[in-house]
C-alpha cells in the first residue's frame, strides 16, 4: 500500500515521513511512504498526508502551482474517499476560506473559515506554541486513543472554525477553547504536529494507518 506525504513546497517533510515510517514499521504495517509532488502518485496512493507550514496564502499558492494538484485531490478525497490527514497549515485548508494575508479560497472540503487568534488574556503570546493539554470533544477513528490530558505541539497564529461543530474531535485551551483537530467522513486533520507529539502522534498516525 502506498501513502503519499504530498511535497507542494511547504513544511518539514522529512521530519513527518519519518514520524510515519515508525508508526509503520513498530506496528508491522507494509505502507511505503513517499514524499512527492507527482499528482499521479497521489492517484495511485491508498492514504494521502497533506503538510502544511507558513501561512494560508502560501500554502494555498503552492497547491495552485502544481497543474492537476487540487483536481487530483478532489478526485482522491471526495469521490474515491481516500483517507488524509491534514497537518496545521494542512488541516486549515480543508476550510472554505481563509484570511492569513489576504482572503483566500480554500479546498472546502469541511465548511468553516480561518481566522486570527483571538485571545483574552494579553499575557498569551500569538503564536501559539508549545505543549498543550488536549480535550477530546467526538469520537473520531484517528483520535481514538488520545485521553484527556494528553498533551500534543503547536505553533499557529490562525485558528480553524468549522461551521458544523461535530466535525471537532479535539480542542484545546489557550485562554479559550481551540480546534486542535477535526474529523468529516474520510477527512482527519490537527492543529497540532504529529510528528513533534512524541507517543500521542505516534499513536494518531498508527490510527491513520490503521483506518
Amino acid at each position: 500500500m502506498l501513502l503519499t506525504v504530498v511535497d507542494y513546497g511547504v513544511g518539514n517533510l522529512r521530519s513527518i515521513a519519518k514520524s510515519i515510517e515508525k508508526a509503520n514499521s513498530d506496528n508491522n504495517l507494509n505502507y511505503s511512504i513517499k514524499v512527492s509532488s507527482d499528482v499521479g502518485d497521489i492517484k495511485k496512493s491508498d492514504k494521502i498526508v497533506l503538510p502544511g507550514q507558513g501561512s494560508f496564502k502560501a500554502c494555498k499558492s503552492g497547491i495552485d502551482n502544481i497543474k492537476g494538484l487540487q483536481e487530483e485531490l478532489n478526485e482522491s478525497v471526495l469521490n474515491k474517499k481516500k483517507p488524509i490527514y491534514g497537518i496545521c497549515a494542512g488541516m486549515q485548508l480543508f476550510a472554505t476560506t481563509g484570511y492569513e494575508e489576504e482572503k483566500t479560497s480554500g479546498l472546502n472540503w469541511i465548511p468553516g473559515e480561518v481566522i486570527k487568534l483571538n485571545l483574552s488574556s494579553s499575557e498569551l503570546k500569538i503564536p501559539h506554541m508549545g505543549w498543550n493539554e488536549l480535550k477530546v470533544e467526538n469520537d473520531s477513528k484517528v483520535f481514538k486513543d488520545v485521553a484527556n490530558k494528553n498533551h500534543a505541539y503547536f505553533i499557529h497564529s490562525y485558528e480553524f472554525i468549522p461551521n458544523d461543530k461535530k466535525t471537532i474531535s479535539i480542542t484545546t485551551d489557550y485562554g479559550k477553547d481551540i480546534i486542535a483537530a477535526v474529523s468529516f467522513e474520510n477527512i482527519y486533520g490537527s492543529q497540532f504536529h504529529p510528528e513533534k507529539s512524541q507517543k500521542t502522534g505516534i499513536k494518531i498516525l498508527t490510527n491513520f494507518l490503521n483506518l
